[in-house]
């Protein structure tokens, strides 16, 4: 299956692989900074267990040295995040709160950690100024900000943790509100404009369908009726074969897909569509473009169409080279044929695809 060029992918699509992209160099840059465990190092090395930067978006950066009350917490964070796993990695203590309460503060790793994830946006932002030139990343933003300014909506600054059916919308706390300054959203990380404006597309978009959007982009577009070795999903979607396994357990269990059987005489465990999922896949393809024609029409279609010109030049080859190059963990597994259609933030660590 041949990547989509840029001109013909979804404008979620899109956002999505500029904001995995900036996320895993951003996770290049802490894996070099912090000590830290992996599997493969698992006791010897000092530090947390490894950790994607969707951590400190959804919680680290809301909790001060001396600690913040659980429930405080969620009120500013206003997405599903992952408390135990970073208690259980190291990076933060819990202790008894106020009025029988639970109160989380960083651990001296936790702390360091904050310190690295502090600086890893501006920083990176700067090396695609370089790459990209000045002027590209600022027509990015700008383009960022004219759609976002038109949502009437309090958007949380990152993508929630996926829990159950892989939905965005169980996971994000999004408020009416004002339409929101200009100068507001221009002191806004990068990835925080990418993040909201992707929220609002998927929450959009899942409003009114049976599968999520993570889903969809990811494991639902590259599958058929023929069938797919489960092994080349990974490859095919960008994404881990532990979200490939969540995904798949929900579309079974919907009726869209199934397992098991061979085709082709291959040896190898193939999944292939259900008539319904054939046409849960069209109707994934035409929800996409009534959400797109629907922000033209509500949002300007001259607005929407410029942030379309500022995200594909980032995209394809470019950008997957830039992540590809890294020496981190990621560099040592197979390198996938695309970049997720849809961020896989999950309990496993938060990275982008799903590891």
């Amino acid at each position: 299956m041949e990547p989509l060029p840029a001109a013909r992918m979804p404008l979620s699509s899109l956002l999505s692989q500029v904001l995995v992209a900036f996320t895993i160099e951003c996770d290049n840059r802490f894996e070099r900074r912090l000590p830290h465990r992996t599997t493969a190092f698992p006791v010897e090395a000092e530090g947390p267990w490894l950790a994607s930067m969707a951590m400190w978006w959804t919680c680290m950066r809301f909790v001060p040295e001396d600690g913040i009350e659980v429930g405080e917490l969620v009120r500013l964070a206003r997405i599903r995040t992952n408390l135990k796993g970073l208690v259980r990695w190291g990076y933060l203590a819990v202790e008894a709160g106020a009025a029988g309460g639970k109160r989380v503060r960083p651990t001296a790793k936790g702390l360091q950690a904050q310190e690295v994830w502090r600086v890893l946006p501006g920083e990176v932002e700067e090396i695609w100024r370089e790459r990209w030139g000045g002027p590209e990343i600022d027509r990015l933003r700008a383009a960022l900000a004219a759609l976002l300014m038109r949502i009437p909506f309090d958007l949380p600054d990152g993508l929630p943790i996926l829990g159950y059916g892989l939905f965005c919308k169980d996971g994000a706390q999004v408020r009416r509100a004002e339409l929101p300054a200009e100068d507001a959203l221009a002191s806004l990380p990068l990835p925080v404009l990418l993040a909201r404006l992707l929220l609002a597309f998927a929450l959009d978009f899942e409003r009114q369908s049976e599968v999520s959007l993570a889903i969809a982009a990811n494991v639902l577009r590259v599958l058929d009726r023929a069938g797919v070795e489960e092994r080349r999903l990974p490859a095919l979607s960008g994404v881990s074969r532990e979200a490939i396994r969540m995904a798949l357990g929900v579309l079974e269990k919907k009726g869209i897909a199934e397992s098991g059987a061979q085709c082709g005489g291959s040896r190898f465990r193939v999944v292939r569509l259900t008539g319904k999922g054939d046409r849960a896949r069209k109707d994934y393809a035409r929800r996409l473009r009534e959400v797109e024609a629907r922000w033209q029409e509500r949002f300007d279609g001259a607005t929407v169409a410029a942030l379309r010109r500022a995200l594909e030049p980032l995209t394809g080859p470019g950008l997957f080279a830039a992540v590809a190059a890294g020496a981190g963990w990621l560099a040592l597994v197979r390198p996938p044929e695309t970049l997720p259609h849809f961020p896989m933030v999950l309990h496993r660590g938060g990275y982008p695809d799903g590891s």
